[in-house]
């Protein structure tokens, strides 16, 4: 009887710490569309410009992309538990400065907040998902409901989103973090247990704060570069000291013993091309869901809420179809499924750079789907494709890195796009216009992409692999923990 009741309440904290874990990674998951329904809306409150909605995200996403890495090694050395509960912290109370901001300037500092307590609670639920479930087959099923319940967020965000702000204005997005962080503090703080290990890696602080600049100097570099003028000092400044200091994290990370960026791994061509895919992958998608409601909104005159809805089918169509994406890999091969969903999503971007405000939504949702649907094909066979690259050890970190790089796509596809779209209006064209340009310059990268990750899959071996399942830092790979392994052809 008592052995049953221990068994019992060791599956009552397993359900609790699912719960707290997977309510944790939907409030992030959730942030990454629900901010892209008011942009508009921010756009009229705080009269800013494109430039100002393009810092909105990129703050964030910046800080994601540089910080991922390290917190989850700070997970593994200072405590799942602590690292996440600070993690949840940091992003609730950020969301809280961003509800009040006066200012864009302000705002973006909460942005900056959100995305260093993103980083952290990321990682470090996933670590406690994984440290409490020790049997493989259960680790598996636990990180799969986990990847499930908490990618709800992405197809809730463009609908909350929409209701929110219509309802109440913009700062509303960010004030539903609070309840939600409020709640996970709470229990978190009382039923988590702690763990760590001991012998994680040293952080990489070189590694970590010339990523961090060296992404920001390019960032801004791209961003700026549309109101100031590409040949302007300040502009051309930046270029060259975003090649210096990525020049010099380069040469530190080939230096270090425990490099937070190993470089031999992109010897290895499947880690490479995988890799190389998915900053296209981000670079695209992201890039290009910045615009969606600015599209609705300022070309076809639809209301804020009416425009977060009709955003919809590329979340649903990447719920809906990213569960079956490791089975389809599995059954043949990373090649076949990432070639195909890359040019899938290339076509619908392109489709998306015909239409214009008289087009009727009936030609435009299938635009949209078709584009989400092609992404969801390549995120986990991608990342899948980098964990097969390496051996079984360096598992996590393969995944890890794949989630960085599809965060540095995100955050050059916003900055890139956007330029694209400033500069065709600084030529005299519309608003309009510039979209359609934007659109077809993301298919078009979509497009090459699948071309070449198509030729150099197919001559690609990978290390020898393990069925095992491996920790990982990325949130978008635990769908690949839940699949076999993957072939290359």
């Amino acid at each position: 009887m008592a052995a049953s009741h221990a068994a019992g309440g060791s599956r009552s904290n397993r359900a609790v710490l699912l719960a707290v874990t997977c309510l944790g990674q939907f409030m992030v998951l959730l942030d990454n569309t629900i901010v892209g329904a008011a942009l508009p809306d921010m756009q009229h409150r705080l009269h800013t410009g494109l430039t100002g909605l393009q810092w909105i995200v990129d703050a964030y996403v910046l800080l994601v992309a540089m910080l991922l890495l390290s917190g989850g090694i700070f997970a593994d050395r200072f405590g799942r538990k602590r690292v996440y509960l600070t993690g949840v912290a940091v992003f609730t109370a950020a969301s809280v400065l961003c509800s009040v901001a006066p200012s864009l300037g302000w705002l973006v500092a909460g942005r900056v907040l959100q995305g260093v307590g993103a980083a952290a609670l990321s990682p470090a639920s996933l670590a406690l998902l994984a440290a409490a479930h020790p049997v493989p087959q259960e680790r598996i099923k636990a990180i799969g409901l986990w990847a499930g319940l908490s990618g709800i967020g992405l197809a809730a965000g463009p609908v909350a989103g929409g209701v929110l702000t219509d309802a109440f204005g913009w700062p509303a997005i960010f004030l539903i973090n609070l309840p939600i962080g409020a709640v996970l503090l709470l229990v978190g703080l009382r039923h988590l247990g702690e763990s760590r290990n001991p012998g994680a890696p040293a952080i990489d602080i070189p590694g970590t704060v010339l990523s961090v600049l060296g992404v920001g100097v390019l960032t801004y570099g791209l961003i700026e570069g549309g109101a100031r003028g590409w040949t302007s000092p300040v502009i051309l400044g930046s270029f060259t000291a975003a090649a210096v200091l990525l020049a010099a994290f380069v040469a530190v990370e080939a230096r270090r013993s425990t490099p937070m960026l190993p470089l031999r791994l992109f010897r290895q061509r499947l880690f490479t091309v995988s890799n190389t895919a998915m900053t296209v992958v981000g670079f695209a998608l992201m890039g290009s869901s910045f615009f969606f409601s600015q599209f609705f909104v300022y070309v076809q005159g639809s209301s804020i809420l009416r425009a977060g809805l009709q955003t919809l089918p590329v979340s649903l169509a990447m719920v809906v179809v990213s569960p079956y994406a490791g089975r389809l890999a599995a059954r043949y091969g990373f090649r076949i499924v990432v070639t195909t969903g890359l040019a899938l999503a290339g076509l619908g971007l392109l489709a998306l750079g015909t239409v214009h405000a008289d087009t009727g939504y009936g030609n435009v949702w299938w635009r949209l789907a078709l584009a989400g649907t092609g992404f969801a094909l390549t995120l986990s066979p991608l990342t899948g494709a980098a964990i097969q690259a390496v051996s079984p050890q360096e598992g996590g970190l393969a995944s890890g890195i794949s989630s960085t790089t599809r965060q540095i796509g995100a955050v050059l596809g916003v900055a890139v796009l956007g330029a694209v779209v400033r500069t065709r209006q600084s030529d005299g064209a519309s608003f309009e216009a510039g979209l359609d340009s934007a659109f077809v310059a993301a298919g078009a990268v979509t497009l090459a992409t699948a071309l070449f990750t198509g030729l150099w899959l197919a001559r690609s071996t990978p290390a020898e692999s393990s069925a095992a399942p491996h920790r990982s830092t990325d949130p978008d790979a635990a769908t690949t923990a839940n699949e076999p392994p993957v072939n290359s052809r």
